[in-house]
């Protein structure tokens, strides 16, 4: 079964405290994209072997997706062994959730492949248990996230158009974390879908900023270039401008091409059930 696994960005993120056992609490409101890994599950032979296309990723019980696959096993009792091919699309260490998505993506098709034996509320808690962004991958649809991040409910947004901006620079989500001043952003629950300007913004940015100045040029850049709204997406580096149409965005990234070397993409938010087919074609890397 092959299935496609997406990024996201967070439009919102506010952290508004820190829990004895060192996970923040924070509200977030997450947007997931046509961008897109995907990840072929085969049931056969024995044990768990995970191939990926980036070689420098590990392919043992370092990579989320296998923990994901030996988790369902464990969970399941399923007997016969798992093959994983992993393409990736979606940069890695970048703030859109590469592989919290690829694991929850090997959970949502060793489900099927395996009859459904977990209903969703107990794939729920196996996702939660592999990682705090994980069980959002498992609806494809934007969502508000409360607690460490797994407490979710549905959220209305347009379908937006992203151009997505990495520069590669190194930022640990860990460091980000140690160095953020609490004090975080006005407290907000109105998501305005045709106002996303009066609300999107993060508190992780501010961190991320600091670090590494040359981010506000690039903000402004997305600004200069049309973006309703920008933002950093998680803990960056990959910085995003909200665009209303497929030609602003793409018209922008080819703006930004003249003299920006890093990576580019233009990708949808995805807003609801679709066919993941249509998805491939509504990506395009600048």
């Amino acid at each position: 079964m092959q299935v496609r696994c997406p990024a996201k960005v967070n439009l919102y993120l506010r952290v508004v405290g820190r829990r004895p056992d060192g996970y923040h609490e924070l509200v977030t409101v997450m947007q997931p994209l046509t961008l897109a890994d995907t990840l072929t599950v085969t049931l056969s032979g024995a044990g768990i072997s995970l191939r990926c296309d980036r070689p420098d990723l590990p392919s043992d019980e370092e990579n989320l997706v296998w923990r994901a696959a030996r988790q369902f096993q464990e969970e399941t009792g399923l007997a016969p062994g798992i093959s994983l091919r992993l393409s990736k699309r979606i940069p890695v260490a970048a703030g859109l959730g590469g592989g919290s998505s690829d694991a929850a993506g090997a959970l949502l098709a060793l489900n099927e492949l395996a009859g459904r034996p977990l209903p969703p509320e107990h794939l729920h808690r196996l996702a939660s248990r592999l990682g705090a962004d994980v069980p959002f991958f498992l609806a494809r649809e934007p969502a508000v996230a409360r607690g460490i991040g797994t407490q979710l409910s549905p959220v209305t947004l347009m379908p937006y158009w992203y151009l997505l901006v990495n520069p590669g620079v190194p930022l640990s989500t860990r460091w980000v974390y140690e160095n953020l001043d609490l004090a975080g952003l006005p407290a907000t629950e109105a998501w305005d879908p045709e106002h996303p300007e009066t609300w999107v913004r993060n508190d992780l940015g501010t961190v991320a900023l600091q670090r590494f100045p040359e981010l506000a040029d690039l903000l402004a850049d997305l600004s200069d270039a049309g973006a309703w709204c920008q933002g950093i997406s998680g803990s960056g580096p990959t910085l995003f401008g909200l665009f209303p149409t497929r030609e602003a965005a793409y018209e922008a990234g080819l703006r930004l091409r003249l003299y920006f070397r890093g990576w580019l993409a233009v990708a949808r938010g995805l807003t609801g059930p679709e066919p993941e087919t249509t998805w491939e074609h509504q990506v395009w890397m600048i």
